[in-house]
């Protein structure tokens, strides 16, 4: 990967990241908003250190550790990539209340008009921000989005100190074990 200045970084600030998307995915994972260094690359989840990644191919998602930049090969696989917010910023933190209500409204559209088995965001701060959930845990939620259900997955930021990649990889796999056995034709 190259590496990018600071500068490069910067410029990315508030620039829109493609989704990866298809009509009726297996799973669509839903990361908070673009990060720098993805909104500089235009691949999602490409900030070196961020655990998505390792964590899909360990959770059996993937037949093999796939590098951001081969993001377009998902949709084959019956995943997709999207955001709660679309604006790439440095930090989370740098997001209002209303992006997020109002990502999660937008979110909500996207989810009914592709009709996904599963709608995974990852980060349950962000999912309760986005839906007004504030009691939401990691795991399976009661929400559906049309006929798409929703988990909540452990963010794969390098900061998330609370989850090791092994930890996190077992949420994903259950996840993808119970997408592999749904019988819900999204």
């Amino acid at each position: 990967m190259t590496r990018l200045t600071q500068a490069e970084l910067e410029a990315a600030r508030d620039r829109l990241v493609p989704d990866v998307v298809a009509d009726g995915l297996k799973v669509l994972f839903c990361g908070i908003n673009p990060g720098l260094m993805t909104a500089a690359t235009g691949h999602h989840f490409a900030r070196p250190g961020n655990r998505f990644w390792p964590v899909l191919h360990l959770s059996g998602f993937t037949p093999r550790l796939m590098n951001p930049s081969e993001q377009s090969e998902l949709p084959a696989l019956g995943l997709g990539i999207t955001n709660v917010v679309a604006r790439a910023t440095a930090r989370a933190d740098e997001l209002t209340a209303e992006e997020y209500r109002e990502g999660g409204r937008i979110l909500g559209a996207k989810v009914e008009r592709l009709r996904p088995g599963w709608l995974a965001v990852v980060g349950v701060t962000a999912y309760r921000a986005a839906f007004g959930d504030r009691r939401a845990v990691i795991g399976p939620q009661e929400r559906t989005i049309g006929s798409s259900h929703v988990w909540v997955l452990p963010n794969p930021s390098g900061l998330n100190a609370h989850w090791t990649a092994a930890t996190m990889a077992e949420e994903f796999r259950r996840l993808r074990q119970t997408a592999d056995g749904d019988t819900h034709d999204g």
